[in-house]
């Protein structure tokens, strides 16, 4: 991510006599606002001219009214709004060179030479084709008596960012609405597959959406039966292997089976594979009642998601930093997401192989389409078939792996604990489920796990084996019995800070008890992000999307009453992830945490800056605070602070959104809530504060070492951890940029730390921090079942008996 501090240049003054112009173009994608909003305050904070162009290229074209100028107050509560609020149109007229000419016309009398297009491909392809020809279409402005004008903008820089929900632009992990879009398809799934399992008869049920990529993820996130996409046609004689798969897990009890299909899907002829046709063939082959449902435009409406605000903001940021910087010389590029980093590739190579893609499999080419798509869609197909697919061998192995949760329940727990008994029993080892975490251990709730016992886990809110926040230390012998008496060879712990620290516990009794020297597996899971070595942890994501929800219904309530400000605790322990976060994509005027150390003084300005909002037209503000920030400036504090300054400006409310944070949005199996597409949400439990041990001990420099584990840079201890004190914040900050979460908790809205990309975002008033680089949140389960439970099971096996003295996680 760029940064605004760019050495020896003030911030403020990079944009003094430029101009820039946003527009977006094509099919509407959730989080579009988001880039919008991020590109005209970033581009009014560097000092320039922004304009918003409304309704694509057409407004470019026909100028006038269409190219209005951009207020910091006119993009202000567009976070939480879908589509694009500037319009979006196609535009036949720019595609023939007399409505290019009217569109630089339009631009050079406004003196704009930066264009900000926001689209997908065939968008970004008309904005590169305007570039090129920019030369001449001054010459030719020139020659009709423009001169004046067409000198003053020799070049023109076009930066592009992806807003599509296809998520199929190659170059860019995740394109701008594709999270969204997923949510609004699990929601719908989930309603269907809650009616069906409630009903005294059995369903089948065939989906369809609209693109290749939301296909395969939503199977993965929902553990579909069958997925149908156009990058991979099914072999012949598909239909009486399907209609096989659905006879044998009907047998096996479920009374569900659920099909996705891709727009698009087809077979190895070519010829098309659509919903109503696999209506038919499952009725008349197998007499089973199939209800088709067509998703259609429901895909692209709705609020966006947390991840999609954040990541359109980032790359809003990053758009503009690059028309700051560009120059004649410079290629149009496109900002796009590569792990957890926004960068900048060259926008016409991306379009090539977007386009590669298409031509591919026109000719037939089906694997070199897959591995067109990235390394990413290549995985989640790979994986989906392993999971859902390939059936356990029928030799066993003499290996048992034991599989417990750890700490409070959290969205995609039962998920994860799917995925690792299915790809356990497919290496052919017995699989063992211990129940109520090391305290279930010690107490021999040990009972073998089937293929089919997980089977609908995926949507099931809270933790099926049970979790509790019991340690290790004080079971330690009857725990290591229980392994001998069980003939555990590995346990796979998924849980959060508890689960880490319990795992070192064990690690540590290995030189007295040497049943322990087994390998282990951690997958951290917990709403508060805070377990070292991962970019993130199960249920983080749907913990954010909640306090998000959440923040954009409060603040929605002073519409109606203005001059209101709004102080949020939220959980996460002594992280804060979630209040960055959340304040990040809530539009938050400020966020309090623990890893930023804040006085009275930072209060004041926080105080004073809300004082002079509300001259403005936007008269409402909001505050979030970690629940552990400050011992002293507690929720109370702070509430009757801003209360007592607030007299007569504005009034104050607080909200502690305590466990429904666990909670999402929907309503899913046993009344806990329904989850993003980590699936599933955790039941009402406690928190995630993290651990404490008594007295400091001392910490090397190479306790915790970077590691290459993946795409989201897995770290393997080499050593022992001590969870940070309470009052240890230099290590907790530390901590927090070791775990590559875009270097995590970078500081959100602080008064008088520096002033890089965020702070353009909040108020030109309010010094704020640093900007925080998300990983690509959207469905963690997913990605830890590529990233980690994949592989780290298999070196499990790989290692057979051979039990080093490490811990893995």
């Amino acid at each position: 991510m760029a940064n605004i501090n760019t050495a020896g240049v003030d911030p403020t003054k990079m944009g003094v006599g430029r101009a820039i112009a946003v527009l977006t173009s094509g099919g509407d994608a959730q989080g579009m606002n988001a880039a919008v909003r991020a590109t005209v305050r970033v581009g009014l904070y560097t000092g320039a001219k922004v304009f918003f162009v409304h309704e694509g290229y057409q407004g470019l074209v026909d100028g006038g009214n269409h190219i209005r100028p951009a207020t910091w107050e006119s993009v202000s509560m567009m976070l939480q709004l879908g589509g694009t609020v500037i319009g979006s149109a196609r535009c036949k007229d720019f595609q023939t060179r007399e409505g290019r000419l009217k569109a630089a016309y339009n631009l050079v009398k406004l003196g704009v030479t930066n264009l900000c297009v926001i689209g997908g491909d065939g968008s970004l392809t008309g904005a590169n084709i305007f570039r090129t020809e920019w030369s001449d279409l001054l010459k030719d402005l020139i020659s009709k008596g423009k001169q004046s004008e067409a000198k003053a903008s020799s070049h023109l820089n076009i930066v592009g960012m992806v807003g599509s929900i296809d998520n199929d632009f190659c170059g860019t992990d995740m394109t701008i609405g594709t999270d969204s879009a997923l949510h609004r398809i699990i929601e719908v799934v989930d309603s269907i597959t809650t009616t069906a399992q409630r009903s005294q008869i059995y369903y089948n049920v065939c989906v369809s959406v609209c693109f290749s990529y939301l296909a395969l993820v939503t199977a993965l996130a929902c553990g579909a039966d069958w997925v149908f996409i156009p990058e991979m046609p099914p072999d012949d004689g598909w239909e009486d292997h399907l209609c096989r798969r659905l006879t044998e897990t009907r047998n096996a009890g479920s009374r569900l089976n659920v099909i996705i299909v891709a727009e698009g899907a087809i077979n190895k002829d070519g010829k098309p594979i659509t919903c109503d046709q696999l209506k038919d063939l499952v009725t008349k082959k197998l007499g089973f009642d199939t209800r088709a449902t067509i998703l259609g435009h429901v895909q692209r409406g709705g609020t966006p998601s947390a991840f999609d605000r954040v990541l359109g903001s980032r790359m809003g940021v990053e758009a503009v930093m690059a028309l700051l910087e560009a120059t004649p010389e410079t290629p149009a590029c496109v900002v796009s997401l590569s792990g957890n980093q926004a960068v900048r590739l060259p926008l016409m190579e991306c379009v090539q192989v977007t386009k590669d893609v298409t031509v591919a499999m026109t000719e037939g080419r089906f694997d070199d389409a897959i591995k067109l798509r990235g390394r990413s869609f290549e995985n989640n197909w790979n994986t989906y078939k392993l999971l859902a697919h390939v059936r356990p061998p029928e030799t066993k192995s003499n290996i048992n792996v034991a599989i417990l949760n750890v700490g409070a329940p959290c969205a995609g727990m039962n998920a994860a604990v799917r995925a690792a008994v299915r790809i356990g029993l497919i290496q052919g080892h017995n699989m063992l489920a211990i129940h109520d975490g090391f305290e279930g251990l010690a107490e021999e709730k040990i009972e073998p796990i089937t293929w089919n016992t997980v089977g609908d886990w995926t949507g099931k809110g809270g933790s099926e084996l049970g979790t509790k926040r019991v340690l290790p230390g004080k079971y330690m012998e009857e725990i290591s019995l229980n392994i001998a008496k069980y003939n555990i060879h590995a346990l796979v712990i998924i849980g959060g800070f508890e689960a880490f620290s319990g795992a070192l516990e064990m690690v540590q009794g290995r030189g007295k008890y040497e049943e322990l020297c087994v390998p282990m597996v951690i997958i951290p899971a917990t709403v508060s992000n805070n377990v070292p070595g991962s970019d993130f942890s199960i249920g983080a994501d749907t913990a954010l999307n909640t306090i998000t929800t959440t923040c954009d219904r409060i603040k929605q309530s002073a519409a109606g009453t203005k001059r209101r400000v709004f102080i949020i605790e939220t959980m996460g322990g002594y992280c804060g992830y979630l209040a960055t976060m959340a304040g990040f994509s809530a539009g938050a005027d400020a966020a309090y945490i623990y890893e930023e150390k804040f006085g009275i003084r930072d209060l004041e300005r926080n105080v004073e800056h809300l004082v002079e909002k509300m001259k403005t037209t936007v008269k409402r503000g909001l505050i979030l605070r970690n629940e552990n920030c400050n011992s002293n400036y507690t929720t109370d504090f702070i509430f009757n602070l801003y209360s007592e300054e607030g007299k007569g400006v504005f009034d104050c409310r607080k909200n502690v959104l305590g466990h429904m944070q666990q909670v999402g949005w929907g309503q899913g199996e046993n009344d806990e809530g329904a989850v993003s597409q980590e699936r599933p949400m955790s039941s009402d439990q406690g928190g995630e504060p993290q651990l404490q041990e008594e007295g400091p001990k001392t910490r090397g420099e190479d306790e915790i070492t970077p590691g290459t584990g993946g795409d989201s840079g897995v770290m393997v201890s080499r050593g022992l951890f001590t969870p940070p004190q309470q009052d240890d914040r230099p290590l907790a900050v530390a901590l927090l940029k070791n775990r590559v979460i875009g270097s995590m908790i970078s500081l959100y809205i602080r008064p008088s730390v520096g002033s890089d990309s965020l702070q353009a975002l909040t108020s030109p008033k309010l010094q704020a921090g640093h900007v925080v680089e998300d990983a690509s949140c959207w469905q963690l389960t997913v990605r830890l079942i590529n990233l980690l439970i994949v592989p780290l099971i298999k070196t499990i096996f790989d290692l057979r008996l051979n039990f080093a003295a490490c811990l893995w996680f």
